[in-house]
């Protein structure tokens, strides 16, 4: 069985740079654990899931993104 494929996000709505500036979109894009979503469960296309690898690694050394959002017990 073969599933639909998704559209990429970025590209539906236009953008063609992902800043790393935008917490809040780079947020949707990283789990509770602070990992990256991967492409198969974004949507995203080749291109705009490497610039959101760039994006929120550059987020997290700049600490606008944890690299960490929360610890286990």
């Amino acid at each position: 069985m073969r599933r639909a494929a998704k559209n990429c996000p970025m590209c539906e709505n236009g953008i063609r740079l992902i800043n790393y500036k935008d917490e809040k979109t780079l947020g949707r894009f990283v789990t509770e654990q602070g990992k990256i979503l991967a492409r198969r469960m974004t949507g995203m296309c080749a291109r705009h899931q490497r610039q959101l690898g760039t994006a929120v690694k550059r987020a997290r050394y700049l600490a606008l993104l944890p690299y960490v959002r929360r610890y286990a017990d």
